[in-house]
């Protein structure tokens, strides 16, 4: 197989590169060449795609399939896709379970309402760029095209920071804010398995738009936090603490506290949709244990969260310890 990832040295993209180049196929990827690496035998072509001729070095080329990584303007989206839709045999573009319009109510499934956006548009907030891109490759491509609407992402690579946080915390020790209920579930995909079925999926030319994720109740916040004590081996006691003491102090979901989402908040849906159609497809997930040490073993080799393909790191991800502190003794 010939593939070409636009893209290709993110998190989603390397991993994707990676998985390629073990299964032997011949991979190339476009980006601007200016973040990350490639594996030996990956063939780089240079472009922005959001300037002028920016995808000329593209032109001549032939694929098979190509995976896209995109979230910026929806019109580059549709560029890129014009450019390829004679050289490419099959589309893959790698979208975001934020596109379904507020409330995400738990259940939500490929046919939801998503948000209202223009597949040629310059500018947006990360749905609108989402869900335009989404309609821009489709445009083109139509049935040739498979839209992955992943979730939350975690694994080796990961360059949000949300598990990294959390294993960085456990790894200090010492009595663990832990945001409950303890059993509260957690729907995610590790990187690896979402790069494998995208790309098993685009090679039997599967198309149609996927929730591609792993299913709810995959694992627990107990479960979760568990395994980072288990992989870290430190002497951290983590306080199950009631979401509404929590919340009480000020204390905001997902951002201060990675990951957690208590039942009742606005987006809780997310970690909750319907995967029926992507299981049918073949998605398969490996164990929360597994994604945790192998990210564990990645960090501690990286030492820090990569840069988002040269964009700063999160800054607001995690809970200051002062404040964790204080919540803890209140």
């Amino acid at each position: 197989m010939r593939l070409l990832v636009l893209g290709g040295t993110g998190f989603v993209g390397g991993a994707t590169v990676t998985e390629a180049v073990r299964r032997g196929w011949s991979v190339t990827v476009f980006n601007r060449g200016l973040h990350g690496s490639v594996p030996p035998g990956v063939h780089r072509l240079r472009g922005d795609r959001t300037s002028p001729d920016g995808l000329a070095a593209l032109a001549g080329g032939e694929w098979d399939l190509v995976v896209d990584t995109w979230d910026g303007a929806p019109r580059a989206a549709r560029e890129a896709a014009r450019v390829l839709v004679d050289a490419v045999g099959h589309y893959v573009y790698v979208s975001s379970g934020s596109v379904y319009t507020d409330p995400a109510a738990p259940g939500l499934s490929e046919d939801s309402p998503v948000v209202d956006a223009d597949p040629g548009a310059v500018d947006g907030d990360y749905p609108q760029l989402k869900s335009g891109a989404e309609r821009a490759v489709r445009e083109v491509f139509g049935d040739r095209a498979l839209v992955a609407r992943a979730g939350l992402i975690l694994g080796p690579g990961e360059d949000i920071g949300r598990l990294p946080w959390w294993l960085r915390r456990v790894e200090r020790g010492g009595d663990v804010l832990a945001p409950g209920p303890v059993d509260l579930p957690v729907q995610y995909v590790d990187v690896r398995d979402l790069a494998r079925w995208m790309l098993d999926a685009g090679a039997r030319r599967l198309g149609g738009t996927f929730n591609a994720i792993g299913r709810p109740g995959q694992t627990t916040m107990g479960e979760l936090l568990d395994a980072c004590v288990a992989a870290t081996g430190a002497d951290a006691r983590l306080r199950w603490t009631d979401p509404a003491t929590i919340l009480a102090a000020g204390v905001q979901a997902w951002s201060d506290l990675p990951i957690w989402l208590p039942t009742g908040h606005p987006y809780r849906g997310l970690l909750e949709r319907d995967v029926t159609r992507a299981l049918a497809a073949g998605l398969t997930c490996r164990p929360v244990t597994e994604t945790v040490d192998d990210t564990w073993r990645w960090l501690r080799e990286v030492g820090t969260v990569p840069s988002r393909a040269g964009r700063p790191l999160h800054s607001s991800i995690g809970l200051d310890p002062a404040r964790e502190a204080a919540v803890l003794a209140g």
